[in-house]
């Protein structure tokens, strides 16, 4: 082939020009998987900490603790991915972060007391957050630009299930017997089947670039492109590769210029309220429901019961995400969970608390996915992703508080005093989007019509 001699693999053009085909959805399915028991494995803590409440004896600030030691993981997790990403590889660092959170929930199904079971979820959640920033990582190179967003979607539709998933065998398993509540963490492990992929998944041509080993990247896109004419026909011919100039980390202090100081300061407001928020729920739900006398049983299934909501969301945000101004979508939205939040609260009817939790999971999780859209739109190339890296780690960072403050609330002044303080945040973060967000659809449908023009399609 004539290209392989060239001392430029062009493998973005290479890549864009590909129809979807057979190679793109089994890689969907492989991330997808990787999320599938990310997602079940950010909740498995909840679903057991009433359990433990009985068995252990263990606090409610006890569960604070653990949980927000979590989070800390999660920061360090996001921080250090990137560079694990970027020294051995995509697909290598997918496997590497997959099997790391899967090793220590396994581990936590031998954890003895709260304290082992803690120091195995801090270290399951760095593993989890490093393998989010990873997948987002991967899906971004190794899909063709124009489809990139709603892949990156998919992905979460699907991975997010596992969040309903693991709720349902936690409401199933939690009651059966006193141990019975460590085969969640049995199962939250299961992720490390993702090794049976490896054969499969490719690594980022687009990564060797980076590293200047065109041979590698070359011989890859060959692989890749001669599974795709096989199933699809002839290809057609690539645009002619751009130099680009290869990417140097950016410096933290890039930062501190006053274009991304501005939407790095708006997207940190944003992820901690998110975050502070959205855990306020998940994390706490079942426990306070417990504490208010619902049984464990009944409060583990209600909480099941709304998670439902999760999938769904996601779906709502690819429908609007590229419509309407996410911005306002994104202000919308918040204020809408903030609503339903309050109510949920506010009810002890088992009907109601299932309506309105759905509904905060359904238009959290549509939030979530829009928000992973906006941030990266706030940046140029240089900057985007230590941006988003470092307002999305903050946002994880700051709910080492959120657990502790719910926890004091919840002690001093009850369980609605919780629900008006989460409800409060998603005002808070609403407003600032409303105020100060930046509008990114103009910019966005100039660039896809300068793709479709360089594409040739309609």
């Amino acid at each position: 082939m004539h290209h392989s001699a060239a001392p430029h693999s062009n493998a973005l053009n290479r890549l864009n020009r590909l129809p979807i085909s057979r190679f793109h959805k089994v890689t969907l399915l492989a991330v997808s998987f990787a999320y599938f028991f990310e997602f079940a494995d950010i909740n498995t803590f909840a679903t057991t900490a009433p359990k433990l409440i009985h068995l252990w004896g263990v606090t409610i600030d006890q569960i604070a603790y653990v949980t927000s030691l979590s989070f800390v993981g999660m920061f360090i997790g996001s921080v250090v991915a990137g560079a694990i990403a970027d020294r051995w590889g995509r697909k290598r660092a997918l496997l590497l972060t997959t099997l790391w959170f899967g090793a220590f929930s396994f581990a936590s199904v031998f954890s003895w007391d709260i304290v082992s079971l803690g120091v195995f979820r801090v270290l399951t959640s760095a593993g989890l957050a490093a393998m989010t920033v990873v997948a987002v990582i991967y899906v971004n190179e190794m899909y063709p630009a124009a489809v990139r967003g709603k892949f990156q979607a998919y992905a979460i539709v699907i991975g997010i299930v596992g969040t309903p998933a693991t709720n349902l065998v936690a409401s199933g398993v939690v009651p059966l017997s006193d141990w019975s509540w460590r085969l969640i963490y049995l199962w939250g492990a299961l992720g490390v089947l993702l090794v049976l992929f490896t054969k499969r998944l490719k690594e980022s041509p687009r990564w060797y670039e980076s590293r200047g080993q065109y041979a590698e990247a070359d011989e890859v896109l060959q692989e890749i492109e001669a599974a795709v004419a096989a199933e699809k026909g002839p290809l057609p011919e690539p645009l002619p590769p751009v130099q680009e100039a290869p990417a140097t980390r950016a410096p933290l202090r890039l930062l501190l210029q006053k274009k991304y100081l501005f939407p790095t300061l708006l997207l940190t407001v944003v992820w901690v309220t998110q975050t502070i928020g959205f855990f306020g729920y998940s994390s706490w739900a079942p426990t306070l429901l417990a504490k208010e006398g619902f049984s464990v049983e009944k409060s583990v299934f209600y909480v099941a019961l709304t998670t439902v909501g999760a999938p769904l969301g996601s779906y709502l945000a690819s429908l609007v995400t590229d419509r309407f101004e996410r911005k306002w979508c994104l202000a919308a939205f918040g204020t809408v969970i903030a609503l339903c939040g309050l109510l949920y609260g506010l009810t002890f009817n088992p009907v109601l608390i299932i309506v309105f939790g759905f509904l905060v999971n359904l238009f959290e999780r549509g939030y979530t996915a829009l928000g992973y859209a906006y941030s990266p739109e706030l940046f140029d190339t240089r900057s985007r992703s230590l941006g988003t890296g470092i307002s999305y780690g903050l946002g994880r960072l700051s709910n080492a508080a959120g657990p502790l403050i719910v926890a004091a609330i919840y002690q001093s002044s009850g369980y609605r005093s919780v629900f008006y303080f989460i409800a409060g945040t998603w005002l808070v973060g609403a407003i600032v989007l409303a105020v100060f967000g930046r509008r990114t659809r103009q910019s966005r449908v100039v660039v896809q019509q300068e793709q479709h023009e360089a594409v040739g399609t309609p």
